[in-house]
């Protein structure tokens, strides 16, 4: 057993994007989502410092679980809704790894909500990127517990009467230490945001608002189309200033204790008075706050929104087992054995 975690060293020679490229058949819905999904991971990958060796992709069961299937790492795909439980063992077993799930809103948040919540309230070192399409699209188009209430869908022909979750939401309120939201019509971005969690110290969760063509399509294009992304997205980053829209002229301010989008250069509002993000800090009201801001009233939070730095679960654990080492006169199974009442025949 290891004494020590250890860290993730560089790999030599310099990876590139073809290093995690199969030379077979991507088989997903001609235009689904997820194809930039894995482009932008693909590119994202050479710029974490992990060898080739040590990278390993765990998924559940959806669409987007056939993730390993496409990526030329070593995958593992589980059953449905254990992904996270799967993650964990790897990455405690082998903190060598650097370890990726890959999940979607009814794996993660239904029949695997207990995994999901458990693996970030214990801050272990694994990345999970959450494909958001807000639909169950492999088993045909039921509704997952991210369809918006009232959607009519083949399991609510009369519109869905549930309230859904909102990812970030839920990954805070499990004490999250990084939530980032991404869209899958910006590889560029994602790949940003992919790398930025990929150095996070501890669990981050990745949600992409994906597409899916075939039961599902458009249900982000209030925030994804030409004409208003600009003003209905506003991407998140640490340091600076919270602008978006078309002109570069709207803003987050805080008053009192809720949000609110104003215009620079009307009612006094200038530059100075807009909020500055702060992705690491350990106060996460504000990061809630952001995660939770819907249309019409607010522009969707976009890009990291919350990157704070805390315990990690398998360090914890190591630091308790070397403790125990030292503490004990039982250092193999021989002496385990041997301990106690023994007797000779």
């Amino acid at each position: 057993m290891k004494t020590e975690v250890p860290t993730i060293i560089e790999s030599e020679p310099l990876l590139s994007r073809s290093d995690f490229k199969l030379d077979k058949p991507v088989k997903w819905c001609a235009g689904c989502g997820d194809y930039a999904v894995l482009s932008s991971v693909q590119n994202a990958l050479p710029e974490i410092g992990a060898k080739k060796e040590n990278v390993v992709f765990v998924s559940g069961i959806g669409c987007s679980s056939r993730f390993p299937y496409y990526i030329n790492t070593f995958g593992f795909h589980g059953l449905h809704g254990r992904g996270a439980a799967i993650a964990s063992g790897l990455k405690i077993a082998n903190p060598d790894l650097s370890v990726w799930h890959i999940t979607g809103d009814g794996d993660s948040m239904a029949i695997g909500g207990n995994h999901f919540i458990h693996i970030i309230r214990r801050n272990i070192d694994v990345n999970i990127l959450l494909f958001n399409n807000k639909i169950y699209g492999l088993t045909k188009g039921q509704f997952s517990p991210t369809t918006p209430k009232g959607s009519k869908t083949k399991s609510s022909p009369d519109g869905t009467i549930e309230n859904p979750f909102i990812p970030g939401e839920l990954a805070m309120g499990a004490g999250g230490s990084f939530f980032a939201r991404v869209v899958d019509t910006e590889p560029k971005r994602m790949k940003e945001v992919f790398v930025l969690a990929a150095k996070h110290h501890g669990t981050s969760v990745v949600e992409i608002l994906q597409n899916c063509v075939i039961f599902n399509n458009k249900i982000h294009q209030e925030i994804t189309g030409k004409n208003v992304r600009d003003d209905n997205q506003i991407y998140l980053e640490h340091g600076k200033p919270m602008i978006f829209g078309k002109e570069r002229n709207k803003g987050l301010i805080l008053k009192g204790y809720r949000l609110e989008v104003v215009t620079i250069g009307e009612n006094g509002i200038n530059e100075d008075d807009i909020l500055v993000h702060n992705a690491s800090s350990s106060d996460d009201a504000l990061h809630y706050m952001l995660a939770r801001m819907t249309l019409p009233e607010y522009p969707v939070a976009t890009g990291v929104i919350r990157d704070y730095e805390c315990c990690v679960f398998e360090e914890l654990l190591f630091q308790q087992i070397n403790k125990a080492k030292e503490n004990t006169s039982i250092k193999t199974v021989d002496d385990l054995i041997n301990s106690g009442n023994v007797w000779t025949i």
